[in-house]
């Protein structure tokens, strides 16, 4: 089967992706099942950032820390090309205006932290230089997103949360230093079992994947919009996307940056946090309007996954044959 895979070009990896929204579709979790799968996705994020804090040594944090010209890169990528972009797709002529304004919020939001990582790692970037950047973008969107926001939709102030501070904070971060504190007992063993470590990126992401459609589906996903609408949708998170990875790729060749640190930015800077989305569009905006503005984030978030699962993959398999 892996044969037949490799020679129609197909990634399996994007199979299972493919095959856990048509799961969710389905058979999404509902009740206490939806709880279950939430509980078993926020474990294995968990676990993945535990298993990177053992694998990293100290000085490649301190080295990751230091890569102010990457970081900072891909802060602009994030709050200040996308929303350009964004603002751009606004202004297209007859385009509906919730699902204009659901576009330019996505290009507004910050950078997925869990996937951003594992991507990173699957594709043998820089995951101490992700792990800073990442993180760094996530805790500045919560004061940015709002403000930015204000400023390009609501025309006003709205009130900032901590949830997602002490959310990125408990799940994330407290996780790796666990790990990296317990790396002189547990690092040669991590070390030993690199595919452990592997199965852990790639079922982390296809968790996380079943839960976050699952919950779009029960509210109503598919009857909200028509076919041409939702084609629409696709083809602009597809058109904007790649906009900013192209920038990336140019960007991070421009600057001089390393292969390791240019995976960093191409993952980093060209993705869009559902889970800090959704949360910040019920502040941000009325009732009756959220529906509407999250769809294009479901859509593109689903997309952002599938076309970095293939990008990771090859140039994980480009590393490998080099």
């Amino acid at each position: 089967m892996n044969r037949l895979l490799a020679r129609l070009n197909i990634d399996p990896y994007l199979l299972l992706l493919v095959g856990t929204v048509g799961l969710a579709s389905i058979l999404p979790a509902r009740g206490i099942w939806a709880d279950i799968a939430g509980g078993i996705a926020d474990a294995g994020i968990a676990l993945l950032f535990f298993l990177h804090g053992a694998k990293l040594s100290r000085q490649a944090i301190v080295d990751g820390a230091r890569a102010w010209k990457l970081h900072v890169t891909t802060m602009a990528l994030t709050f200040v090309l996308f929303p350009l972009i964004g603002l751009g797709v606004q202004a297209i002529p007859g385009l509906d205006p919730a699902l204009a304004t659901g576009v330019l919020f996505l290009t507004l939001l910050p950078s997925t932290v869990q996937s951003s990582i594992a991507f990173t790692a699957i594709a043998g970037g820089n995951v101490a230089a992700a792990v800073c950047s990442a993180s760094f973008s996530n805790l500045a969107g919560i004061f940015a997103t709002p403000l930015l926001t204000a400023l390009l939709i609501t025309g006003r102030q709205s009130g900032f949360s901590t949830d997602p501070v002490v959310a990125i904070a408990v799940q994330l971060l407290l996780p790796f230093l666990a790990g990296h504190f317990l790396r002189p007992w547990i690092g040669g063993f991590v070390t030993r079992h690199k595919q452990v470590l592997g199965y852990v990126d790639r079922g982390s992401i296809l968790l996380v994947v079943y839960a976050a459609f699952g919950a779009a589906v029960l509210e109503g996903l598919w009857g909200r919009v028509t076919p041409g609408e939702l084609g629409l949708i696709a083809a602009l998170s597809l058109a904007v996307l790649a906009a900013v990875m192209i920038a990336a790729v140019l960007i991070g060749k421009a600057l001089g940056f390393a292969r390791e640190d240019r995976i960093v930015l191409l993952f980093c800077g060209s993705k869009k946090s559902l889970a800090t989305g959704v949360p910040l569009a019920g502040v941000l905006f009325a009732p009756t309007q959220v529906g509407a503005v999250i769809l294009p984030l479901m859509f593109f978030h689903q997309i952002q996954l599938m076309v970095c699962a293939v990008l990771a993959r090859r140039f994980a398999a480009a590393a490998k044959a080099a």
